[in-house]
């Protein structure tokens, strides 16, 4: 016991001897970086000039294929929009089998099969490979297009931009693209209404024809394969994919951002009560350059996570946003820079002068070791994960190959990333992080947010853009009339909706509308029975069946929603108040009732019309602003909740209900929100019917 208890003793000793002999102060310096071992990639080459990349693994009984195509295409020109439709388009059939065949066929395997304008991808069992690869080859080599598929993308497409009209990252999104690269660049092409409707089949299939080639495509294979094994099956289908001379776009360079100075632009958003900011400008920063992995780790300091100095500021120190987040994209073309958050319209200044100061920041003050540590183990990490990814180990093979790059870039990514010092940091970040020479754009309110930010631009001045980024003269909000108030304007709307006596003569009324989503047609209905009873059914036509989605019914008492599969639900709380006002068919001659108030905010232009905008607040608090049209007195749009969760409901083509004595209803009802936009249409509106009250039931 007495030599246990020495020993223990000694251990102590020595410990508190090393201890007085350790410098605390001095960080223990970080070990050698890890070598890297990719796997063994293997690859060939078919005569028609198709480079094949196979990476093994047996783990599962499956295997992926992507085609990638290495294309500097034509500019869209006057129909921008069609490549994004490419995705779509080339799994609409081929020579040989409809869109319904391959389908059928690609579900029978239980595969995946995707494609995009510069490429093709497949996976699924192992046991299906040469299908799979079958029919990758026939959609690469005999694509057949439709007229009905087209017109139908187009549709999409023309639906898809009525939604971002006000979305303020949509909007975002494409000024900066036009701003960084203009027109004349790829990346600056920017559809809209115009290039879409354009868009014609021609187009469409001479890309195809003329960019779909073997002699610009790599491929590479992941899976439970050898090489042996494969190459005959890739022979068999692909080497009958006939190369061809692939023309090779020329664009103008933009201008890089020490070339000029800092400027604001802006797309004004309705009725927004938070800005959508980004600092941006191009870079010339290519895949596996010098300044590759140093850039990467700058931009992850300034603001690649939670611990970024954007996050750290504008979020932990001043709780102006849920974050705050770089990118420092590489790209073969031309790289971007962008600094983006999302605010409250009080500190968008704000929150743009502090992102242009942790900018700044990374040029003058000296990245502290712990921070600098801890981005590069971010970095390794997310290295080190992509590598269990035999997916990822395919892509490094043809990212070296296509963009020229070093060949042991991946095999020593951590010696380097492991090597990058503060100084590396302060010299790329004076290289690449300009906040001096940017493009500060700006999706918010034109009123709150636009005269504050003159401030930023070089020359004060703020350049404006509608949402596609097309250059605009805003229209500018105006006071109303002094001699005219809310409750005029309000009388005058309920005049044009055919005045209370027409209002209060209803006693039911029944709505059927149509529209559709993600192109499957719906029909709602509305069937209102006075005093106060409701019901809203909403179904979807599958062929000549159709299914009721949701339902909500209210007798006048209680009420329920059922729908998708759910049981009912009782209705409760505000949104038992919400549909006791839905229910109340003459609810527009009941501001008392329901606790609204109406103020006169000024006037502004809505679709060329010239309309008065009332702010709206009920009993509970919630706000709304409506604009009624200055002419007819007619209600053009309501606006209703905060942030993400907004939604603006636009009302046009306004027609006399027959046999209410002049009552009007909107027969064009468009509802954006939560970056989805809804279309309805009145088919029919019924009234007076005498509709049982068993209806509500």
């Amino acid at each position: 016991m007495k030599k246990v208890t020495f020993s223990i003793l000694a251990i102590a000793l020595c410990g508190a001897t090393w201890a007085q002999q350790l410098d605390r102060s001095i960080k223990p310096k970080p070990g050698p970086a890890p070598e890297i071992k990719l796997g063994k990639t293997e690859s060939f080459t078919l005569p028609n000039g198709m480079k094949v990349y196979v990476v093994e693994n047996h783990k599962l009984p499956v295997i992926s294929c992507s085609i990638q195509l290495d294309i500097k295409p034509e500019l869209e020109g006057d129909m921008a929009g069609f490549r994004d439709m490419m995705s779509e388009l080339l799994l609409s059939g081929t020579k040989s089998r409809t869109k319904d065949q391959l389908n059928a066929e690609i579900d029978k395997m239980g595969a995946n099969i995707n494609a995009n304008s510069e490429g093709i991808s497949g996976s699924g069992l192992k046991k299906y490979q040469d299908k799979i690869f079958e029919l990758m080859a026939d959609i690469a080599m005999n694509g057949k297009i439709p007229q009905s598929e087209l017109d139908a993308e187009k549709k999409k497409a023309l639906s898809g931009l009525e939604t971002q009209k006000n979305d303020g990252d949509a909007m975002v999104n494409n000024v900066s693209a036009v701003v960084n690269f203009g027109k004349n660049h790829p990346y600056g092409e920017v559809a809209n209404e115009a290039t879409i409707s354009k868009i014609s089949l021609d187009r469409v299939n001479r890309y195809y024809q003329t960019y779909f080639r073997p002699n610009v495509a790599y491929m590479a294979i992941v899976g439970d394969v050898t090489v042996a094994e494969i190459k005959p099956i890739i022979e068999k289908y692909f080497g009958g994919w006939e190369k061809k001379d692939v023309p090779v776009g020329t664009y103008s360079i933009p201008e890089i951002a020490t070339t000029k100075l800092t400027k604001v632009s802006f797309a004004p958003r309705t009725a927004a009560v938070q800005s959508v900011v980004s600092v941006t400008y191009p870079v010339e920063l290519k895949p596996g350059s010098a300044d590759a992995i140093k850039a990467r780790v700058a931009n992850t300091i300034l603001g690649g996570g939670s611990q970024g100095r954007l996050f750290l500021d504008l979020r932990e120190k001043h709780a102006w946003t849920y974050g705050a987040y770089s990118s420092l994209q590489e790209d073969n073309l031309m790289g971007t820079f962008s600094a983006t958050v999302k605010c409250r319209n009080v500190v968008s200044d704000s929150s743009v002068e502090a992102l242009l100061d942790e900018m700044k920041s990374m040029q003058t003050v000296r990245v502290p070791d712990t921070a600098l540590q801890n981005s590069i183990t971010y970095l390794s990490g997310g290295f080190a994960i992509g590598l269990e990814d035999p997916k990822r180990v395919a892509q490094y093979a043809i990212n070296i190959e296509r963009y020229n790059m070093p060949k042991d870039f991946y095999q020593n990514y951590l010696k380097n990333l492991s090597a990058v010092t503060a100084d590396d940091v302060m010299a790329v970040s004076k290289k690449y992080i300009r906040p001096d020479h940017a493009n500060i754009v700006v999706a918010g309110s034109k009123d709150d947010v636009a005269p504050k930010l003159a401030r930023f631009s070089a020359d004060g001045k703020i350049d404006y853009y509608d949402n596609v980024g097309k250059p605009i003269t805003p229209s500018e909000s105006k006071a109303a009339p002094a001699n005219i108030t809310a409750g005029e304007i309000y009388k005058k709307y309920i005049a044009a909706v055919g005045g209370e006596k027409a209002i209060n003569s209803i006693k039911d009324i029944k709505l059927t509308m149509t529209s559709e989503i993600q192109g499957t047609p719906l029909t709602i209905v509305e069937v209102k029975k006075a005093p106060n009873m409701y019901k809203q059914m909403i179904s979807i036509s599958m062929g000549e069946q159709s299914m009721v989605v949701q339902k909500q019914v209210f007798d006048g008492t209680k009420g329920y929603a059922e729908g998708q599969g759910q049981p009912k639900k009782d209705i409760t709380g505000e949104d038992l108040e919400d549909v006791k006002q839905s229910a109340d068919i003459a609810a527009d001659l009941h501001d008392e009732k329901y606790g609204i108030k109406r103020t006169l905010k000024g006037m502004e232009n809505v679709k060329g019309k010239d309309a008065y905008v009332l702010n709206i607040v009920d009993k509970k608090g919630k706000k709304s602003v409506e604009y009624y049209d200055a002419t007819t007195g007619l209600l053009l749009r309501k606006i209703e909740g905060e942030g993400e969760k907004q939604q603006m409901v636009e009302y046009d083509d306004y027609r006399e209900v027959p046999g209410t004595n002049g009552y009007k209803v909107a027969y064009k009802i468009s509802q954006s929100a939560g970056g989805q936009n809804f279309d309805a249409t009145v088919k029919s509106v019924e009234v007076n019917k005498n509709i049982p009250a068993t209806e509500f039931k």
